[in-house]
């Protein structure tokens, strides 16, 4: 501590580029700093740096780790409390640039895991972001000594030296209660639960917040009304829970069909008290699709819904540079079975009207060895039948899929009826009926193997990766579009993404793996070493990452412009 106010007092006044020689570590009487990273410019991303504590300097108890779940949970309550006491702290250092920032990668709603606080049996390791001070591109030494050596300490005393164990126990009472919600709905054939009062409209189209006024809390249908035994409570916890298999949610437009789907959605993350969707669950492996018109498909077998194009293109190893609608949500199935996912979430607002389904009139006027593309209603039972893959389905349009469907509900002013049996008396009743499409059975996926050469991050004569917000990864010459990857939250996730795939080119990873083996690796890295273990720079700040999910992780490597496939 005494060696870094040397440096510090040495510097002031000269070049910006003198704050490189405090990188290093320096003991402080409650913690380790270690400066990893200093910015060249006071204009330049913020410096990197770690606070190492002692784990038994703090009140964290074993308990509170012992899980995965408990250790995210109480390491998202950690960052929480460092962001509030940074922003309680009084005024930001003046100066040029970026100068006196001090940043935590603080989470929103959901709980996901960071490299923000890490835990473990000896230590508690927080990362931050600081912009070091500086009056144009002048050292400015005292300001940065009153920022390490004082504001710094006070802004840890001040949080993680300053948690209340009742607070944590509440957080993690929750953590344990949504894990059993998610063990639950495993065991017992559900692929979704919304839990009764929950609110679930948003605050609007650009907030995750929940609305305050004038909402109508969830109430289940009697008739898919269960309840659930869940930790640290009397009471069961009752609500809607929905089948594995095909499920439709109909009803008039506004009156709450996306909304109940877009908290399904958002249900493969947990969320923190009061968010209003934390008794909102889905299945893990949930994932989200859509039509995504202009999105490069490299080598996908999306004959199961496209053959027999003209000129006879080969649909077993489809690849195009803009794929249409039709297409694009074929590519997006495919892709999210190779990738494990389990339960398909689609909304008829966001997918390809000629994908979904072709009626009895079409049938007639085009014949069927004219229509290159056989609709998802044709399809959906085999996925489920062969594959184990549910779809929880919005549709608004067509009363055709009342017939394949195992579940109806009927929204009506944001409130769920049951309409099951009287969909199925609808469908059966005498009617021009459409024909079957596509044959008896779904069949199997072709194996798919990404080859060394879909990734080069050279730019120039360097390598150059880096994300652009929640949506956009440049990656070399390549810029990679996320903006309809829907489940992507975080631009932390993204950012791990970023260091994911530099991983697989440094690596020489591609080339042998499928992409299922590939995301088990991946997942496995994950697990073993953590989420910060993909970084050029071992035992270092990661930087601000999030875990990304295997599907999103897949739906990257999909959108790679770069992308060649064996």
């Amino acid at each position: 501590m005494k060696k870094l106010k040397e440096l510090l007092q040495k510097i002031d006044g000269k070049g910006y580029k003198a704050y490189k020689d405090i990188r290093g570590s320096y003991r402080f009487p409650k913690f380790t700093l270690s400066i990893d990273y200093v910015q060249g410019d006071p204009f330049a991303s913020p410096s990197r740096l770690r606070v190492v504590i002692p784990r038994l300097q703090t009140i964290v108890d074993e308990e509170w780790f012992h899980t995965a779940v408990r250790r995210i949970r109480t390491e998202d309550e950690i960052a929480r409390k460092v962001d509030d006491a940074i922003h309680g702290h009084s005024g930001r250092s003046k100066g040029t640039g970026k100068s006196g920032l001090i940043h935590i990668d603080v989470p929103g709603q959901k709980v996901i895991e960071r490299s923000a606080v890490t835990i473990s049996e000896e230590t508690i390791t927080v990362c931050l972001s600081l912009g070091l001070p500086a009056q144009g591109r002048r050292v400015l030494g005292k300001q940065a000594e009153q920022m390490l050596l004082h504001q710094l300490p006070e802004i840890l005393d001040k949080s993680l030296f300053s948690l209340k164990a009742q607070t944590v126990t509440k957080a993690l009472h929750l953590a344990d209660q949504q894990q059993a919600i998610r063990e639950y709905l495993v065991e017992n054939g559900y692929v979704a639960f919304v839990a009764n009062d929950a609110i679930l409209p948003r605050e609007s189209g650009i907030s995750d917040r929940p609305l305050t006024s004038k909402v109508i809390p969830f109430q289940s249908p009697a008739s898919m009304e269960i309840a659930l035994p869940i930790p640290h409570r009397d009471e069961p916890l009752e609500g809607m829970a929905i089948k594995e298999g095909i499920t439709l949610i109909v009803g008039g437009g506004y009156h709450g069909k996306s909304t109940l789907l877009h908290a399904m959605e958002h249900g493969v993350y947990n969320h923190i008290a009061g968010d209003g969707r934390e008794f909102v669950v889905a299945n893990e492996r949930a994932m989200k699709i859509r039509s995504e018109d202009g999105r490069k498909v490299t080598g996908v077998d999306i004959s199961p819904f496209i053959q027999n194009l003209p000129y006879g293109k080969d649909t077993r190893s489809f690849t195009s540079e803009n794929a249409s609608g039709s297409t694009s949500q074929a590519a997006n199935i495919i892709e999210a079975i190779e990738a494990g996912a389990e339960t398909l979430l689609i909304d008829e607002d966001t997918s390809a009207t000629n994908f979904m389904i072709r009626d009895y009139r079409m049938q007639q006027l085009v014949a069927k060895e004219k229509e290159p593309i056989t609709p998802f209603i044709d399809r959906v039972r085999q996925l489920y039948t062969e594959h184990n893959t549910s779809t929880v389905l919005v549709m608004g349009g067509s009363g055709d899929y009342f017939e394949v469907a195992d579940n109806v509900i009927l929204m009506e002013n944001y409130l769920p009826y049951n309409v099951t049996e009287e969909a199925k008396r609808i469908s059966e009743q005498p009617a021009r009926t459409r024909k079957r499409e596509g044959g008896e059975r779904f069949g199997e996926l072709r194996r798919r193997i990404p080859e060394r050469r879909s990734l080069n991050s050279q730019k120039g004569k360097r390598s150059k990766v880096s994300a652009k917000g929640k949506h956009h990864i440049l990656y070399g010459q390549t810029d990679i579009s996320l903006l309809q990857v829907e489940q992507l939250v975080d631009a932390s996730q993204t950012r791990l993404a970023t260091d994911v795939l530099y991983y697989l080119e440094s690596k020489n990873k591609l080339g042998e793996q499928t992409i299922p083996e590939l995301l088990d690796i991946i997942e496995r890295k994950m697990n073993e070493e953590g989420i910060g273990s993909f970084s050029v720079f071992p035992n270092q700040h990661p930087g601000d990452v999030a875990r990304i999910r295997r599907t999103e992780m897949a739906a990257v490597l999909n959108r790679l412009r770069t992308l060649k496939i064996r």
